[in-house]
């Protein structure tokens, strides 16, 4: 153990507080992982509506259904949520893309390598061959196929392109492959482009998560805490001063509420207080910079146009005066470079 007097106990606290603090507060579990568990799942409004939504789209065969949220606001928890609920049925296969930093073959690849079929040695068109196979036999047996597209933001408009042309397989009464594309709010702006218009039209269902209010934060809080054993406790844990310190740190981020709590719940147990104080939760959040938000403008990185355009002069200018020197005999050295740029 490091000894520095006083700071010693309060080091060792820090260092067995996550494994130490459910003792302490007589919880049975960690109420705040920042894991998306579905047994967590705090069912708001905006939450319970958005899973009805995508859980219709999908058993309804609907084509194509998008989910979009901010940083942290649960929609991975909510796609686990939903991918919980078809798997009771058995007849529902989903292939989960959550990379879209691949080619096109590579994205095909995983696509269809996560439904369980061959990809070795196969072009891109035996790929689309095996997946349309592969669909059309599931439909003639009265079964689901679903393919989630997590990070969908990130995805470039010509692989969005690509995921809408496997839509094209369908009968009179529904298409054979449903999708789902699940991203941050950049994902609508992409959509709202000329160049995706067709993909845009065949969007049958929207769903959105934004953050929690106050209300739902203390709920939240609350919920996680109540299924963690603190039961009555929960309210003593986090009183209402503390919520709504949390709150105003977080703007309600479910993620970011987890992180402060977690932290929070660590540190109340290393100065052995048996309630989480607002002050508690303010150094938390100073500690984790939240609220910090850096001014520096990336267009400052960027030369400007007419900055450019001289740069490309005054190379041009040069390179001629060198080809001449090299025409002439002339030495590089004696070539005067103020005289080259452009004004």
């Amino acid at each position: 153990m490091l000894h520095c007097g006083g700071c010693s106990v309060q080091l060792s606290a820090w260092l067995t507080g996550s494994l130490m603090y459910k003792a302490f507060f007589h919880l049975t579990r960690n109420p705040f992982e920042i894991t998306p568990d579905p047994s967590f799942l705090f069912p708001t409004k905006k939450h319970n509506e958005a899973l009805a939504a995508l859980y219709y789209g999908v058993r309804r065969q609907k084509g194509f259904v998008v989910l979009t949220g901010e940083v942290g606001t649960g929609k991975t928890l909510l796609l686990r949520c939903l991918l919980q609920l078809l798997k009771k049925n058995n007849d529902v296969a989903y292939g989960y893309v959550f990379n879209g930093r691949l080619s096109h073959v590579e994205f095909l690849q995983y696509i269809v390598a996560d439904f369980g079929l061959p990809t070795a040695n196969k072009s891109k068109s035996e790929l689309l061959l095996d997946l349309y196979a592969y669909v059309i036999d599931r439909n003639r047996r009265n079964l689901t196929t679903l393919l989630v597209v997590d990070e969908a933001h990130q995805l470039p408009n010509s692989i969005l392109e690509e995921i809408r042309l496997l839509t094209n397989l369908e009968t009179p009464h529904a298409k054979l492959l449903q999708i789902l594309l699940v991203g941050q709010p950049e994902l609508d702006d992409k959509l709202d482009s000329m160049e995706l218009r067709q993909l845009k039209q065949r969007i049958t269902l929207r769903a959105h998560l934004s953050a929690l209010d106050l209300g739902e934060t203390k709920g939240y809080i609350e919920r996680r805490l109540e299924l963690s054993g603190a039961n009555s406790r929960a309210s003593e844990l986090f009183p209402a001063p503390t919520i709504a310190a949390v709150y105003r740190c977080t703007g309600g981020i479910p993620r970011l509420i987890n992180t402060i709590c977690e932290n929070a719940l660590i540190s109340a147990y290393a100065k052995q207080m048996y309630s989480v104080s607002p002050e508690i939760v303010e150094e938390i959040a100073n500690e984790f910079r939240l609220g910090i938000v850096s001014s520096h403008n990336k267009k400052t990185d960027l030369l400007d146009e007419s900055e450019v355009e001289r740069a490309a002069k005054t190379m041009l200018n040069i390179y001629a005066q060198l080809r001449a020197a090299s025409s002439s005999g002339t030495s590089p050295r004696a070539i005067d470079t103020t005289q080259v740029l452009p004004k």
